[in-house]
């Protein structure tokens, strides 16, 4: 009877546990990760401007912070399926922040000239590649949160991303406060909350299991990680359509990146300031986007709004070339960065269902390192375009997106992970039938799930395939 009693409780007390546990372990970590990341990618550019008064140097510390970045994934990837996320998430952060403290107190120390500039360059590297360590283990913290919400994996997706997307916004307005401050303060803001993410990461060694230790045994370094996630991805047709058609999309993103500060200032008349106001705005309506996408999802499910999405995103973007006026025109990017964060959640919701656990990191870094390839193609083809031409190559972009989320949705029109009832639309489960006996007294073993087997690579689409090893050669 007291047996009774305590095991009742502990049914009861069940359904609590794991919504307090993924907002401390999961939501909190990210939200100081990402506003730390937010703040050394955009401030640490402004440091360097103030500290060495060249935006040649500017734009080379971008550069040192972006090259590590891309150079890093496949690494990144193979030592969280090694190590576990947790692990590698603590040592990123703690290591990013014992950078920045080193840097803030050797620009106190140094003298103002060449010693402040490579200090400040050789942060920007550091942090640029541990960044991607922290972001790579962090992701695969929330697929695995993914996975043990079941139905709900797009609102825990939704929720990881207007984190992202919080940081976007408040990370550059808070790093450029603190630079007016001194730079010291500003590193050591960031260190801060590099460290705050470290320790509110839990450790995870009472909850590893057979497929963590299978990762452990059998992944692979460097290049072969990568080579990994590649391989994994091959066998998801479903998911290299979708990443095809928004490496397409990154593609427009990047024009507009590129083209937005000419537009601004030559073309509209506009101040510097105006072209971070514009996308100030845009990270708001992404944000405000990704929020209605989760009720939106519940409702009509992922391929409806991924598609609904697409469609804003590309006709959106087809009104830029001819937007006549500078309001106007931060209306139209918003629409196009609202769109693009619909199908950011539809992508990382897909990819979390799809990619299996032991191999989910390094096929994660194979993920994002297409997506982000796209971003230097794109300024290459700014580069190489006459200021006037401008408008038409924003134009052949966005046919170019609306060809391929055309082409990806179709695609995806009747796969069963797209269309699979969410919480709100599938049917109350029936009441559980006794468990059927056999001769022997034992019940037979329980079948395997419907979609454990992945789809036939042989569906991947011949064009999109050919079209995506393309964009790492151009």
């Amino acid at each position: 009877m007291l047996l009774s009693v305590f095991v009742g409780r502990g049914r009861h007390r069940a359904p609590r546990r794991p919504a307090t546990g993924i907002v401390r372990d999961v939501y909190l970590p990210r939200t100081a990760d990402a506003l730390a990341v937010s703040m050394a990618t955009y401030a640490i550019p402004l440091l360097v401007l103030d500290t060495t008064h060249s935006p040649a140097l500017t734009g080379l510390a971008f550069a040192l912070e972006w090259v590590p970045r891309l150079s890093a994934f496949g690494l990144a990837g193979t030592l969280v399926d090694r190590f576990g996320p947790a692990v590698v998430f603590r040592a990123a952060a703690t290591v990013r922040s014992a950078v920045v403290v080193l840097a803030a107190v050797a620009l106190a120390v140094a003298p103002a000239g060449q010693w402040s500039t490579v200090i400040v360059m050789l942060c920007a590297a550091v942090t640029g590649m541990v960044t991607e360590f922290s972001y790579v283990a962090g992701e695969t913290s929330g697929a695995h949160a993914s996975r043990l919400a079941g139905a709900q994996a797009h609102r825990v997706q939704s929720v990881l991303l207007g984190i992202d997307q919080g940081g976007t916004l408040l990370g550059p307005a808070a790093g450029g406060v603190l630079l007016l401050a001194g730079a010291s303060r500003l590193l050591l803001a960031i260190g801060a909350l590099s460290l705050t993410a470290a320790l509110l990461m839990p450790h995870r060694r009472a909850q590893a299991t057979a497929n963590t230790e299978l990762a452990r045994s059998a992944a692979p370094a460097g290049a072969a990680g990568l080579r990994t996630g590649w391989n994994t991805l091959r066998t998801l047709p479903a998911l290299g359509v979708l990443v095809a058609g928004l490496t397409v999309s990154n593609l427009v993103v990047g024009l507009l990146q590129a083209t937005t500060p000419v537009t601004v200032v030559t073309v509209f008349g506009r101040s510097g300031a105006d072209t971070g106001l514009l996308w100030s705005a845009a990270a708001a309506a992404s944000l405000a986007a990704i929020t209605l996408c989760r009720t939106a999802i519940d409702r009509w499910g992922l391929w409806t709004v991924g598609a609904v999405c697409s469609a804003v995103a590309s006709l959106s973007c087809l009104a830029i070339a001819h937007a006549t006026s500078y309001p106007l025109y931060v209306l139209l990017i918003g629409m196009v960065m609202a769109g693009e964060g619909g199908m950011t959640v539809v992508l990382r919701t897909v990819r979390t269902r799809l990619i299996p656990a032991p191999a989910f990191a390094s096929t994660l870094a194979a993920t994002i390192l297409i997506l982000l390839l796209p971003f230097p193609c794109a300024g290459l083809l700014v580069a190489l375009t006459p200021p006037t031409a401008l408008p038409h190559l924003i134009t052949g972009g966005a046919l170019l997106q609306a060809l391929a989320m055309s082409i990806a949705f179709a695609r995806l029109r009747h796969h069963p992970v797209l269309r699979a009832p969410t919480a709100l639309t599938q049917p109350p489960a029936p009441a559980p039938a006794p468990a059927p006996v056999s001769s022997l007294g034992v019940p037979p073993c329980p079948p395997p799930p419907p979609d454990s087997p992945p789809p036939s690579p042989s569906a991947f689409p011949r064009l999109l395939l050919s079209f995506w090893l393309s964009l790492p050669a151009t």
